[in-house]
């Protein structure tokens, strides 16, 4: 019998752990108006929309980010999945990452 090869476990369930290990050590903020206050100061260094998202507040993040020369990863869960994978009890819609501590997030996601 060969091997099962786990690779798309891994992937499936990496951008969930590299989030929760930002939120332990890392800096960011959570929701619409505290994202675009991060992404027209310059701050923030990756930008994570849920998939329920509306489309206007969609484009708008997208250019301030475009503008702010920042990536954009849109979460393939709803805004209740991202939230609980923030290790919240709410709704996350949008959330800024400004420093991502010791996760490699970034470097994955803009990989």
């Amino acid at each position: 019998m060969a091997p099962i090869n786990k690779k798309k476990v891994k992937s499936g369930e990496g951008i969930n752990s590299r989030l929760a290990l930002v939120m332990k050590s890392g800096k960011y903020q959570l929701g619409y108006k505290s994202t675009l206050k991060t992404l027209r100061l310059g701050k923030s260094k990756l930008v994570i929309i849920s998939g329920n998202c509306p489309p206007l507040r969609k484009s708008e993040i997208e250019y301030y980010a475009m503008l702010s020369k920042t990536g954009v990863h849109h979460y393939t869960g709803t805004n209740v999945e991202l939230g609980t994978a923030c290790g919240k009890y709410f709704r996350v819609g949008v959330l800024s990452i400004t420093d991502a501590g010791d996760s490699d997030i970034i470097a994955k996601i803009e990989a």
